[in-house]
């Protein structure tokens, strides 16, 4: 490893990754952008990802190895924030894989503007039963068009949380005070990292361009267990601690509301059996307690997302009888006929 530091430091968090874990580094070795160092963050496996790491760090004097006991995910990609010597940090999963010039994008992207964060689209992948993409666009053309902040396009700080797909200043992470929640096992860590990222960017810098394939097909993978939906409210209220913490972060308060009614609902969709009725619950009072605190602006709201916060607040046992678990769009519909008439149909259909 070079004396100097490298421009990029990608970390990689690992915990029984084998599966995937050899196409996933194969894809930052041979990256076309080559000023970079590789943070191989071992969370305590007890698979042969530990060997798979000693492998590739054996053969490739940029990539490192850090081994710790298992603390999840969130503690794990802080871990390398903090051990990172790279101007600016990438967060790599190790079933994911990118293309070949992805930091070479974000990078040329973030130096040519001293950006805070450069974020790119990505795909959804699936190995089977085939190989198969699908992009996911993330980054708007109104945000592609030139260096923003967050008061330029505040709809940013509610796009899906996909932190893989960018790379982020590390002295600004620092001096904002940006890390993930350490909650042990925890998921949509990203989400509130992400929030507070974007919220808090004076310079961003976007791209269309798709740069990373996100796994779908990975069992294992934390979207896969409905189990820790709950977890997703943790991340809010540290959302909200964050904006608590300042008083100039007051203008986000609106923009978290909108954000954890989407989030809320994306969990509610794919959950069944008892889990519906306990996150239904907690999502009415989160929900109620935002509306009573002055949180909720309507104009950030769908006409249909706005008869159905409605619902949740006052007739949550509609949305349970009537919104079933993987909803197809036949039966999305019929919801929102049944809640408020056709209009209200035709505006979900037409705001997909």
């Amino acid at each position: 490893m070079s004396s100097a530091a490298p421009q990029l430091s990608v970390i990689v968090p690992v915990y029984n990754a084998q599966t995937y874990l050899r196409q996933a580094l194969d894809s930052v070795a041979h990256q076309t952008f080559e000023d970079f160092e590789v943070l191989l963050i071992n969370d305590g496996s007890t698979d042969d990802s530990a060997a798979i790491l000693e492998e590739y760090a054996s053969a490739d004097a940029r990539f490192r190895v850090i081994s710790k006991e298992n603390q999840g995910y969130g503690a794990t990609v802080n871990r390398g924030i903090d051990e990172a010597r790279g101007v600016y940090v990438a967060v790599f999963e190790p079933d994911d894989f990118l293309e070949p010039s992805a930091y070479h994008t974000l990078m040329q992207l973030a130096l040519f503007a001293s950006a805070d964060v450069a974020k790119a689209n990505y795909w959804f992948y699936w190995s089977k039963p085939q190989d198969r993409n699908q992009v996911i666009s993330v980054v708007t053309e109104q945000m592609a068009a030139q260096p923003f902040s967050p008061h330029d396009i505040p709809e940013v700080v509610f796009g899906i949380p996909s932190i893989w797909s960018a790379v982020y200043r590390r002295a600004f992470l620092d001096e904002q005070g940006i890390r993930l929640l350490e909650t042990p096992g925890a998921s949509y860590q990203d989400l509130g990292f992400s929030f507070k990222v974007f919220s808090s960017a004076h310079v961003i810098v976007a791209t269309q361009e798709p740069v990373l394939h996100y796994r779908q097909d990975n069992e294992s993978s934390s979207v896969n267990s409905p189990g820790k939906a709950l977890c997703v409210c943790g991340e809010f209220d540290g959302i909200d601690a964050f904006i608590a913490r300042d008083s100039s972060r007051s203008w986000l308060e609106p923009y978290a509301f909108r954000l954890r009614y989407d989030s809320y609902m994306w969990n509610f969709q794919r959950l069944e059996g008892e889990l519906r009725t306990q996150f239904v619950d907690r999502m009415q009072a989160d929900l109620q307690q935002g509306v009573n605190a002055g949180a909720y602006d309507p104009r950030l709201f769908k006409p249909h997302q706005r008869k159905n916060l409605d619902v949740i607040l006052n007739r949550p046992h509609v949305m349970l009888r009537h919104l079933p678990a993987h909803p197809s769009a036949w039966q999305k519909m019929a919801y929102y006929m049944r809640i408020g008439g056709l209009g209200t149909a035709l505006a979900m259909a037409r705001a997909r």
